[in-house]
């Protein structure tokens, strides 16, 4: 087993020959291009969590075939093709592209009806509800991982998705000097006769004003390695009503209000945020707590990271899930981890161990190497 460890250890430190981009065609207006990015994960798990004792598990965590490009000024497109958690033990769905197989992540149209203050977005795309899953791209987080119950390692998402995103329509843009950034999604949400017999649609929207520099773009960055002076209040809400939860029939609804910093400090940058998520009538169950179909509850987390010079930067992270109803009881997942910048963002080596402390409490480690352009 150790040298089985070490050799796949070797592999991912090799892995930057996965990294490619590419420009094919700019003539004008007319433009595209296609690139590659992927994850390579060494995880351990001890413990009796979801699995019976310990596991070595080597996996790609994620690996993504992107292309985009403009048609017009106006109109511009985007796409990835995407694996996640393939080789990932008790995971296999090859139409969603998890556990094995490839599937179409993110495909959208873009049209800017007033330049960048007011866009219509349609097709598959991140949901507008939270900034760790809705506005962030997970080629540039601080942390190894999302945030648990909103996909990050071994867990869920706990809110209508198809591996994090919606098949709809969206209204977004940048408005007042491009410091308060807007986003509103009609989309399908939950579906099927089973759990929306009504087919009902769900609204979901976000506002993120920036106090300091702008962001304005569809996906924004959990940690900006100095690049930015940044801070943003956000807040956001997702909503479908009439869905068979827990066998009643109830409206799914979500709250989140959340904060963003990064400060480019003497020897580095410090980035840090938090967010409050208030959930009635959960959709999806959060793996390793007492959240279930139907249930109600807080949840709340945090981050902070420090940039040493350029390379290193030690992180933290903890969520702590808060269900309302009797009988049950809170859970805290944590977590500390450093990450080594090879070339920016995307490219990185990250260790981080990684506690999940409930009734059965389990411990995680982590070895990534994430390359791309």
């Amino acid at each position: 087993m150790i040298r089985k460890t070490l050799a796949w250890m070797t592999v991912l430190m090799l892995a930057p020959a996965m990294a490619w981009g590419i420009e094919v065609h700019n003539k004008g207006d007319v433009s595209l291009d296609i690139g590659y990015w992927g994850q390579a994960w060494y995880q351990y798990v001890d413990g009796d969590g979801p699995v019976d004792g310990k596991t070595h598990d080597f996996m790609i965590r994620r690996t993504y075939l992107s292309i985009g490009g403009t048609v017009t000024p106006e109109l511009s497109f985007f796409a990835h093709y995407a694996g996640d958690r393939i080789g990932q033990d008790g995971t296999d769905n090859p139409s969603m592209g998890l556990g094995s197989g490839m599937a179409l992540r993110d495909a959208w149209v873009t049209y800017k009806l007033i330049g960048n203050d007011l866009m219509v977005q349609a097709g598959r795309m991140y949901v507008p509800f939270t900034r760790n899953y809705g506005t962030t791209s997970t080629k540039a987080l601080l942390t190894t991982e999302l945030d648990w119950g909103q996909g990050g390692i071994r867990s869920g998402i706990f809110y209508p998705s198809k591996v994090g995103r919606d098949d709809g329509l969206t209204l977004w843009g940048n408005v007042l000097e491009d410091k308060l950034q807007y986003r509103l999604m009609v989309a399908e949400g939950a579906e099927g006769s089973g759990i929306n017999p009504d087919d009902n649609l769900r609204f979901a929207g976000r506002l993120s004003f920036n106090v300091f520099d702008p962001e304005t773009g569809w996906f924004n960055r959990g940690t900006y390695l100095g690049d930015k002076r940044l801070l943003a209040i956000g807040a956001g809400f997702d909503y479908q009503d009439g869905l068979t939860l827990g066998g009643e029939e109830k409206d799914y609804r979500g709250y989140t209000v959340d904060v963003q910093t990064d400060l480019p400090m003497a020897g580095g940058a410090l980035t840090a945020g938090a967010a409050y998520i208030r959930i009635d009538n959960m959709v999806n169950p959060i793996a390793s707590t007492d959240f279930t179909a139907g249930s109600d509850g807080e949840i709340v987390t945090a981050h902070l990271g420090y940039l040493i010079g350029t390379r290193f930067q030690p992180f933290g992270h903890v969520e702590r899930f808060l269900p309302d109803e009797s009988g049950t009881d809170n859970t805290t997942v944590f977590g500390f981890g450093c990450n080594y910048y090879i070339y920016g963002q995307a490219n990185k080596l990250t260790a981080e161990w990684t506690k999940v402390d409930t009734d059965d409490s389990y411990d995680i480690i982590t070895l990534q190497a994430a390359f791309g352009f």
